[in-house]
């Protein structure tokens, strides 16, 4: 590990020494509000010092690993532990540099998911809606409240447009690089001959907590329309044009909400959601400036890259973004369970991360 990179480390670790006086102090104990604010960073910085002093240990261990091998009676048994005591010191080295990695402040937060079928007709919107049941099956399975704030069905099911907002702890963070194409292979019911046919949606993950970046919208930029809602709802959605559309000039960005009863609620939901469409916008700008050869790309990234393809006739889905990752299990990851995927990608991107920060 570069000295600099050690360096950061000890100042951790010396954070976290005073952290620790500063909680017992009885000034700090007297004001709940910073007392928690200590607390939580206290919590951040444990598991730094917690792998900090589980390499000491391992370096204790390796030097008398290595004071053995002067007997010929423990050489053998030395040189194994010196072989564990090395390894256990390259994991616990990259376990410290990723704790060196900044902390995106959106990770814990919630989310808006947005699927849109592309290329293909009814079948594109069919997968978009089989894509939106995949996310709304993960969610249920995570735990996380889903709900539908728009949505524009397709003529022969699925959806051309729908948009959710996701709630639950890490949301983000576990969903943050499904943002892009998807790709689909397969049959589609109405095709006689049998042929494969190629059909294609986007999706763009949103993060809704946009509070370290400061976005001003002038009211005079909006345009606000009335209609009446469509779907779910009741003999209400037939009679008052309750549904806001808002559209952002300058930026042509277009948010709908007719989930509610009320244009008061409805609007407040949109503006919500303008307002972090806008943060995402201006985010990816600015990452995009900073790392042109990110192979993830986090939030709504490129919408027309192509990042993964769903096989029906092999079962297979590839993410193109990650060399050999392809899994042949396409009906169970159909059902919600893209754990596998989701921690190859965040695993990816931290390896990404660790090897830019190296260089720096």
């Amino acid at each position: 590990m570069l000295p600099s990179l050690r360096r950061k480390l000890e100042v951790l670790a010396e954070r976290r020494e005073e952290l620790e006086r500063l909680l017992a102090d009885p000034g700090t104990l007297a004001d709940a509000e910073r007392f928690r604010a200590l607390s939580r960073e206290f919590a951040q910085l444990e598991p730094v010092a917690t792998a900090l002093s589980a390499e000491a240990r391992a370096q204790r261990d390796l030097a008398a690993a290595q004071a053995m091998r002067a007997d010929p009676e423990l050489r053998e048994l030395a040189e194994e532990e010196i072989a564990t005591a090395g390894k256990r010191l390259q994991e616990l080295e990259s376990e410290l540099m990723a704790h060196l990695l900044a902390k995106d402040p959106r990770d814990e937060g919630n989310l808006y998911l947005e699927v849109r079928a592309g290329t293909g007709g009814d079948e594109a919107a069919i997968f978009a809606g089989d894509l939106f049941r995949m996310y709304a099956r993960y969610a249920e399975r995570q735990g996380w409240k889903l709900e539908v704030e728009s949505a524009s069905p397709g003529e022969h099911g699925g959806y051309k447009e729908i948009v959710a907002r996701v709630e639950g702890r890490g949301a983000y963070s576990r969903l943050k690089f499904e943002s892009g194409t998807h790709r689909v292979q397969r049959v589609p019911e109405t095709e006689s001959q049998g042929r494969i046919h190629t059909s294609a949606a986007t999706v763009a993950i949103i993060a809704e907590d946009s509070s370290d970046v400061a976005i001003e919208i002038n009211p005079a930029d909006l345009r606000i329309d009335t209609f009446r809602s469509s779907g779910a709802g009741g003999q209400h959605v037939n009679k008052t044009d309750s549904a806001i559309r808002i559209t952002h000039v300058p930026s042509g960005v277009v948010v709908e909400n007719q989930t509610e009863r009320s244009q008061h609620a409805n609007r407040d939901k949109a503006m919500k959601r303008l307002k972090a469409m806008l943060v995402e916008a201006e985010t990816s700008r600015r990452e995009a400036a900073q790392a042109q050869d990110r192979k993830l790309q986090v939030g709504s990234g490129d919408r027309s890259q192509r990042i993964r393809t769903y096989n029906y006739p092999q079962g297979r889905i590839t993410d193109h973004r990650v060399e050999g990752l392809t899994l042949y299990d396409l009906p169970n990851v159909l059902d919600g369970n893209l754990d596998a995927l989701v921690e190859r990608l965040a695993r990816e991107h931290q390896a990404d991360e660790l090897a830019r920060l190296g260089k720096e």
